[in-house]
C-alpha cells in the first residue's frame, strides 16, 4: 500500500478549504488543515473524524497565519519534522474585505472603486491573497522538492481575469475594483512567476476558480452550494502524475483567459 499524499491546505477551517479537506481526506490524504485560529482548526478537524475512519486519511489541524512569517515557518518546520515532505500545497486562504458590508450593496460599491477604496483595506486584502500565498510557497518549496508527484494549487477567481474584465460586455466589468478582484489578478501573476520558476522541474502548478459559492467570503451571497462550488478545486487537487500544469480553469476543466 502506497504512502498517503501529504497535503497542506491554507484557510481550511471553513468554506472551500474545509470542503476540499474533507474530500481529500476521503481520498486517503493526510491533510494539514491550516487555520489562523488553531481552536477553529481543531474544531473543523474533529468534524472530519468519521471520514478519516472510513478512508484511512486524516485531518491534522495546524496553526497557520499566512500574514505572519513566524507562523508560516513554524508550520513548515512541523510538517518537515512529522512527514519529511509535502506532496500537495493548496494556497486557499483569502479575504474579500475587512469591513462587513453586503456584496453588491450601495455601501459595497461606495467603497470599492479605484477613487474611493480604502488603501488600508486594499493592503490588508493583498497581504493575505497575494503576499500570503507567495510567502507560503517560499516556505513550503523545500518540502515540495522532497515530495512525490508534487503539485501546487492556487485557489484564485475568475473575477481576476484581465481579459474578461477588460471587455465592456462582461457582466462584472463595471465592478472590477482594486481590492478583492485585483488581488486575484495579482495572485494569478504570482502563480505565473511560480510556474515559470518550476517549469523545468517535476513540481506542477495550477490556478483554479471555484464557482460563486455561498461562503463567508461573499457573505453567503453565492449561488452554488459548497459541494458544487468546490468541484473544480477538488478535481485539480486530485490530478495525478499525468495531469497538466500551468492551467487556469473553472468547472469542468474550462479554461479561464488570463
Amino acid at each position: 500500500m502506497s504512502d498517503p499524499r501529504i497535503t497542506l491546505v491554507t484557510g481550511a477551517n471553513q468554506g472551500v478549504g474545509l470542503q476540499l479537506t474533507k474530500e481529500l481526506v476521503a481520498h486517503g490524504h493526510t491533510v494539514y488543515l491550516g487555520s489562523r485560529d488553531l481552536a477553529r482548526g481543531e474544531q473543523a478537524a474533529a468534524g472530519i473524524a468519521e471520514v478519516e475512519n472510513a478512508s484511512g486519511g486524516s485531518a491534522i489541524p495546524i496553526q497557520l497565519d499566512v500574514t505572519e512569517a513566524d507562523s508560516i515557518a513554524a508550520a513548515a518546520a512541523r510538517i518537515r519534522a512529522e512527514q519529511g515532505r509535502l506532496d500537495l500545497l493548496v494556497n486557499n486562504a483569502g479575504i474579500s474585505k475587512t469591513v462587513d458590508r453586503a456584496l453588491g450593496s450601495p455601501e459595497y460599491r461606495a467603497h470599492s472603486l479605484a477613487s474611493n477604496a480604502s488603501l488600508d483595506e486594499i493592503r490588508a486584502i493583498w497581504d493575505v491573497n497575494v503576499f500570503g500565498a507567495l510567502a507560503v510557497y517560499q516556505a513550503m518549496l523545500p518540502l515540495l522538492r522532497d515530495g512525490n508527484d508534487a503539485r501546487i494549487v492556487m485557489v484564485s477567481s475568475g473575477v481576476g481575469s484581465l481579459t474578461t474584465n477588460a471587455d465592456p460586455s462582461y457582466a462584472y466589468h463595471s465592478i472590477y475594483g482594486p481590492g478583492y478582484a485585483a488581488s486575484k489578478t495579482a495572485m494569478n501573476a504570482m502563480a505565473l512567476t511560480i510556474m515559470i520558476e518550476l517549469e523545468n522541474t517535476d513540481i506542477k502548478v495550477n490556478i483554479v476558480s471555484p464557482a460563486f459559492t455561498a461562503t463567508a467570503l461573499n457573505g453567503f451571497a453565492g449561488t452554488e452550494s459548497i459541494e458544487d462550488g468546490s468541484r473544480e478545486v477538488v478535481r485539480v487537487a486530485l490530478l495525478g502524475p499525468d495531469g497538466p500544469s500551468g492551467t487556469f480553469t473553472q468547472w469542468e476543466n474550462t479554461p479561464i483567459p488570463w
